[in-house]
């Protein structure tokens, strides 16, 4: 198999029907390691939501427990991406995203919000680090199975395009992104987070690489310190010559999935190390409270 053999079976394939099998390829077997990034930051965008940032910062998930609510949030969503709609594990997993949505006083607005950004973060992400960019035939195909997600978690008026996606993200975040203490303190805890996955010294050189990711307008609601010119152009100097690597080497053999990676530490493997529908919390049975992902999944490309 050549380098762009797996696009080619892509642009066979009908985004209409086969958008599963399309996504698939996409996020397991072309972009991986993109998509795993990507979403992290899409996730992260979300705060800057006064709404959404309080929500968080008050059920403690991401200032006390943050690697599970990781490892949780992953997980549940990898399995529908794995396994399908219609599978007994896609459908427990969608299961008990609602059970912990319903727990919560969260708006249809901030729910759709929160899909927008899985649907044009990874896009936006591929545009400037990927090997390729998204073909406009697996925008489509990512459109169609966050919009059939969304319905299956109950969100309503979901965009039916990627350019649809990007004005309601782009709209939403223009009139509500504001700052709020309790989301910055959200904000800070996930930034030690993806520190405490590499050596500690090299803590505060992660924490500053995360935030020369951040655009300025992250930077301003959450009143950072705009990072050296130096450090941004060091750290997207490098993703780019990353994504130049990646294109020289052969195409992935087999998938990766988001439970395959080393930044989920609260689980030793599926199925021995956990069950899907053991993930998360339970909120009123005397569990410990969280939100879940206050809205939905992912990604997208352009050509």
């Amino acid at each position: 198999m050549q380098r762009y053999d797996r696009l080619k079976h892509i642009l066979q394939l009908d985004p209409e029907t086969d958008f599963l099998e399309i996504y698939r390829l996409s996020a397991t077997y072309e972009f991986p390691w993109d998509y795993a990034r990507s979403l992290e930051l899409a996730l992260y965008r979300t705060y800057a939501v006064p709404s959404i940032g309080r929500l968080l910062a008050r059920t403690a998930e991401l200032t006390q427990r943050a690697q599970k609510r990781y490892d949780d949030t992953s997980l549940l969503l990898d399995a529908v991406v794995e396994h399908g709609f219609s599978s007994d594990e896609g459908r427990t997993a969608i299961r008990r995203i609602n059970q912990m949505h319903r727990s919560y006083d969260i708006t249809n607005d901030d729910m759709r919000y929160v899909l927008c950004t899985f649907v044009v973060m990874p896009k936006r992400w591929l545009d400037a680090y990927g090997w390729r960019r998204l073909s406009s035939h697996e925008q489509h195909a990512a459109a169609v199975y966050y919009r059939t997600l969304g319905r299956h978690m109950g969100i309503s008026g979901i965009p039916s395009c990627y350019a649809e996606f990007e004005k309601c993200l782009d709209e939403y975040e223009e009139a509500h992104f504001a700052w709020d203490p309790q989301a910055r303190t959200v904000s800070d805890s996930t930034l030690d987070l993806m520190a405490s996955w590499y050596p500690s010294p090299l803590a505060p050189a992660v924490r500053g690489a995360g935030k020369a990711l951040l655009d300025d307008s992250l930077l301003r609601t959450f009143r950072y310190s705009p990072p050296h010119p130096a450090v941004r152009r060091a750290v997207q100097g490098a993703l780019r010559l990353r994504g130049r690597a990646v294109r020289l080497l052969p195409p992935r053999r087999s998938p990766h999935y988001a439970r395959q990676n080393p930044e989920i530490k609260g689980y030793p493997g599926y199925p021995a190390g956990y069950r899907i529908e053991d993930l998360g919390t339970f909120p009123g049975t005397g569990g410990r409270t969280s939100p879940g992902t206050p809205g939905c999944p992912v990604p997208h490309g352009t050509e």
